[in-house]
């Protein structure tokens, strides 16, 4: 006799399983997500936006700089112009993985990804100025502060929204 239970439980975590594995691709590389979920055409639609904002954004040279201290080599050789759409196309390939992969399905799960790129792109834009400890943190570290408040914001909202429509 089959225990329908188990066999929901085991499809269960393997859904699970490959939406974890679907962001965590996605956060290594916008499009691999897509690509090992089979939407070839968005998957490589994303990494070659993802190249063309690197390269133009000088991320790679800044990211560099960055992890070795040269916080201000890192100020001067960002292009801040093509810099503030990356954290938009990493966030959306994210929650697009998250979606290909078959999650995302309650309402409003969109908004931790949404309100993350909002203040990612913020943080951005006042990388050069703002101080942590009386310390510039530059175009990297500083925005990345702000992932983890956009986090927080976002499931806020998701929950008061839902309770306030009773899902």
């Amino acid at each position: 006799m089959l225990n329908w239970q188990k066999i929901n439980d085991v499809s269960a975590m393997k859904n699970k399983d490959k939406i974890i594995e679907s962001i965590l691709w996605s956060i290594a590389l916008p499009g691999f997500s897509q690509i090992i979920n089979g939407r070839l055409l968005k998957g490589f639609l994303f990494i070659g936006l993802e190249i063309v904002i690197n390269v133009m954004a000088n991320f790679n040279e800044i990211i560099r700089y960055s992890f070795i201290g040269e916080i201000e080599s890192a100020i001067l050789h960002a292009n801040y112009q093509w810099l503030m759409f990356y954290p938009c196309l990493y966030f959306f390939a994210m929650w697009d993985a998250l979606k290909d992969a078959g999650g995302g399905k309650k309402a409003y799960s969109y908004l931790p990804f949404v309100s993350s790129a909002f203040l990612v792109t913020v943080g951005i834009m006042y990388s050069t100025q703002a101080k942590v400890f009386g310390i510039i943190l530059g175009p990297v570290w500083f925005p990345m502060l702000f992932v983890i408040p956009g986090l927080v914001i976002g499931f806020s909202l998701k929950i008061i929204l839902n309770k306030k429509q009773g899902k």
